[in-house]
């Protein structure tokens, strides 16, 4: 009756086991092969070679909104403050430049405003002189490889995908784990389970021990 009762709890751990184990393969397949790709190329960023774009576009500040902008950066420069763009301005950036500048650093002086605005894969920023209203915006994009490596390090990427980033590991350590506790049921009927584990352990910290200085 003991044994019984044993192999139906054993096979209800590994049903169990088995079905989060695949869900969280499911949802970490994606993440696994990017994070996988780009370890390689991170781990070889200096045999790659990229050949940075640099794009600049200028407009002209509308009358109204560069003398709501002179006073601002007066007040700004007197407090020392750093405070947001107008609503106005923002919105009339966003149309010519396709630039969102929402929760961007931003730069006053008394006659010029810069908006750094750093984005995966490049880089750019947008300057507002304030005498002329004379707008540049440049653009940096260094190709696809810096853009997923930049994912990769969470460089520049926003709320949404550090969120992502948490909730993918997550699903990896959920992964890792039931894979742990299936090797574990499993162990009795393969010899060779432990070894390779403790070999897939050991390995990574003698390199880090004798070949990392």
């Amino acid at each position: 009756m003991t044994s019984t009762a044993n192999s139906l709890q054993r096979a209800w751990w590994l049903k169990t086991l088995h079905r989060w184990h695949w869900i969280s393969a499911a949802t970490a397949l994606t993440g696994l092969l990017l994070f996988s790709i780009t370890g390689i190329t991170l781990n070889h960023a200096a045999s790659i070679e990229a050949s940075p774009k640099v794009t600049t576009r200028e407009q002209t500040l509308p009358e109204a909104m560069r003398a709501t902008l002179i006073a601002m950066a007066k007040s700004a420069v007197e407090a020392k403050g750093s405070p947001a763009l107008p609503d106005a301005v923002r919105r009339w950036i966003a149309k010519e430049f396709s630039a969102d500048t929402r929760d961007r650093e931003i730069e006053w002086s008394a006659d010029e405003v810069y908006v750094a605005l750093p984005r995966p894969g490049g880089d750019a920023w947008l300057r507002i002189s304030l005498p002329d209203g004379a707008v540049v915006q440049e653009v940096t994009t260094r190709g696809w490889i810096s853009y997923l490596n930049d994912l990769h390090k969470g460089r520049h990427t926003g709320t949404a995908w550090t969120w992502f980033i948490d909730a993918f590991a997550v699903a990896c350590l959920l992964f890792a784990t039931t894979g742990l506790l299936i090797l574990k049921l499993h162990a009795s009927n393969r010899p060779a389970t432990w070894p390779l584990v403790a070999a897939g352990l050991t390995l990574p910290v003698l390199i880090a021990i004798l070949a990392i200085h």
